[in-house]
């Protein structure tokens, strides 16, 4: 199966990259078997960014290939040593790409401008390793945060032409020969119905003004219920700040005449909707052809009657196409004046942050008390369940917040379910005022060994108590020590 050179709507899957692990680890050298904790932090996990690149019309890279992974973060080591963080992936997209949530169909993002960019999934966070957990009341952590994994998504890309003017009109009407004739544009042009097969877009400059016009093809009756070409590329027309009707004044097909033709296609535009407010120009193309020039000067008193702006031109022979130009360039200026001024040429679209009043929220779910929150459900992702010390941490954050005192408020009694997150919640029995930890002898986090003098120093220090008591005149050996032994 061939693949398309034009692609403008395709789905893609993301995935960022993981946060590296954080590491546990303590200093030792010779004679100092404990120096103290020095494991290094993870590095964060790449994020997948969508960027406007000007050069890129199309969105075929992304039909040969839908899946893309940002790198995983590398995990810490010791000797303080931190990971590196993943490379983000950048993908080129094309300028009017719009970015929606394949689940939920949200809209994402509207990407126009050159260098903007959005953040489609997010690397996860790297672990905190033992060395940045340490204080002053935790001196040596026996454990380290884990890296949080990244933000999986699917998403759908839509190409929105961005054009200043839509030539719209039946196939063979003239529009891809009204392209070529007023830019430098060279589309495919023959005199078979549906030749254009994508979107053509040239630049025109007319007088001190600039802009692009864009030639959709394909609109017949019934295309916006999917007849023909043009349901595909009825979106490509919603950016355009005017729409042109190119009327062919010399068809052969019995039934059609230009004003029919308008009537057929400003029917389709408002099935599409939402292009009701846009200014209209008619160009009554192929005066050039015998029977064409009379036919235009029949049709145009009755769209002038409809308050429309009427330019008789043949893209052949170059008449009226002045008139035309200019025309469409005063309605785009215009428009430019009325928008606000433009933004910042680069801006960075980020994802919404969960916001609110509190940090997390709990409700009684059956025999469970549900607790959801950012912080909390980030936090028990950190946590390495098979260390009792880490899981002691996680208690000693989560009380830190309120959720015991909260609970407790709200009737939970010891040995209820606990259940942290969602869908792949942890659950775990309610026990207040307990504290959970790793040494028993020692606070949570804390290990005696680094405030407790080691044994050899104890006896070496003795020793010299012992050594020193009985040197009794000074010269450093026992008083009954004489020649004669």
């Amino acid at each position: 199966m061939a693949i398309p050179t034009f692609v403008d709507r395709v789905t893609l899957h993301v995935h960022g990259g993981n946060g590296g692990h954080g590491c546990a680890s303590v200093h030792r050298e010779k004679f100092k078997p404990l120096g103290g904790p020095d494991g290094g932090n993870g590095g964060h996990g790449g994020s997948v960014i969508l960027r406007v690149d000007t050069s890129v019309t199309t969105l075929v890279d992304f039909h040969r290939q839908s899946l893309r992974r940002a790198d995983n973060g590398v995990p810490g080591k010791g000797d303080h040593a931190n990971g590196a963080n993943g490379e983000d992936i950048v993908l080129a997209v094309p300028d009017g790409t719009v970015v929606h949530d394949a689940d939920t169909g949200e809209t994402l993002a509207d990407l126009t401008g050159h260098d903007t960019e959005v953040v489609v999934a997010a690397g996860g966070r790297g672990g905190l390793g033992n060395a940045a957990l340490a204080s002053s009341s935790r001196k040596a952590p026996g454990f380290a945060l884990l890296g949080e994994e990244g933000d999986t998504r699917t998403v759908t890309l839509e190409l929105k032409v961005v054009a200043d003017v839509g030539l719209v009109g039946f196939p063979s009407a003239g529009k891809s020969s009204l392209v070529a004739a007023i830019s430098r544009a060279r589309p495919k042009i023959a005199d078979y119905p549906f030749t254009t097969l994508v979107p053509n877009l040239g630049v025109v400059v007319a007088g001190e003004t600039t802009y692009t016009v864009a030639d959709v093809p394909g609109l017949i009756e019934g295309a916006s219920q999917g007849r023909g070409l043009g349901h595909d590329f009825l979106r490509h027309i919603e950016r355009c700040a005017a729409i042109v009707h190119v009327l062919d004044c010399a068809t052969f097909e019995p039934g059609r005449d230009p004003i029919s033709d308008l009537d057929v296609i400003e029917a389709e535009l408002a099935a599409h909707g939402g292009l009701e407010d846009r200014p209209r120009l008619v160009a009554l193309n192929k005066i050039d052809v015998p029977d064409g020039g009379g036919l235009a000067e029949i049709a145009r008193p009755e769209l002038e009657a409809r308050g429309l702006r009427v330019f008789e031109i043949s893209t052949k022979s170059g008449a009226g196409l002045q008139g035309l130009m200019f025309a469409m360039a005063e309605i785009v200026a215009e428009r430019r004046a009325t928008l606000p001024p433009p933004p910042p040429a680069r801006i960075v679209l980020r994802p919404t942050p969960v916001s609110g009043a509190d940090e997390f929220t709990i409700r009684r779910e059956n025999d469970l008390w549900r607790v959801q929150g950012a912080k909390p459900e980030r936090w028990v992702r950190q946590t390495d369940f098979g260390n009792p010390e880490a899981v002691g941490y996680l208690a000693d954050r989560l009380n830190r917040i309120g959720i015991e005192d909260k609970l407790l408020q709200l009737g939970a009694q010891a040995g209820d379910g606990v259940a942290i997150g969602g869908e792949d919640a942890v659950v775990f029995d309610f026990r207040p005022q307990i504290d959970i930890g790793a040494e028993i002898l020692s606070r949570r986090g804390e290990d005696q060994r680094f405030s407790e003098e080691r044994p050899a120093a104890v006896r070496r220090r003795e020793k010299d108590q012992a050594y020193h008591s009985d040197d009794t005149d000074g010269v450093g050996f026992d008083d009954d020590w004489s020649d004669d032994d």
